[in-house]
């Protein structure tokens, strides 16, 4: 069996109202379109996750929410807002469907992505992993606990400004 994870980075957020905290910001305009705009890339690919496992931030759960895909399990974790990559790989490993969305910022989720293929998608935006950036990626592995960095093949990667409105 093979496990594929979907890795996207949050939309973009807004950083109106000083008062607001870091983990409080919600998405801008731009950031309302992009969700959107990546659940129909990743529909029209059949990219659909059966669970979530995303930062608890305003911004990533706004994200999941414009999305308006369904999963049978969406967890909010505290530890993957502005997590390592390494504290990612760990929330991973708990995983137990078989396609997981993984939501969450950079700079973590950046290095997560170079970390965990075998080889980059041939992108120039692929290392800096703007908002909303999403790489699809297979393993071939029967459990999320065995998946190791360098183990994953990029089966797609994409940037909202490349998709249509």
């Amino acid at each position: 069996m093979t496990r594929t994870l979907i890795l996207t980075r949050h939309a973009k957020s807004s950083w109106n109202g000083i008062s607001v905290s870091d983990h409080d910001r919600p998405l801008n305009k731009r950031g309302r379109k992009s969700a959107p705009a990546i659940a129909g890339w990743l529909r029209e690919n059949g990219w659909l996750p059966d669970e979530v496992l995303s930062s608890t931030s305003a911004r990533t759960r706004e994200t999941w929410d414009r999305m308006g895909l369904q999963a049978d399990k969406v967890c909010f974790h505290r530890t993957l807002y502005h997590a390592e990559s390494e504290d990612m790989l760990i929330k991973l490993s708990g995983a137990t469907e078989p396609t997981v969305l993984l939501l969450g910022h950079n700079p973590g989720i950046a290095t997560f992505a170079s970390r965990i293929v075998r080889q980059a998608p041939d992108h120039v935006r692929f290392q800096d992993y703007p908002t909303c950036a999403t790489t699809v990626i297979r393993f071939d592995f029967d459990n999320w606990a065995d998946i190791k960095w360098h183990s994953g093949d990029v089966q797609g990667f994409t940037i909202p400004r490349e998709l249509p409105e």
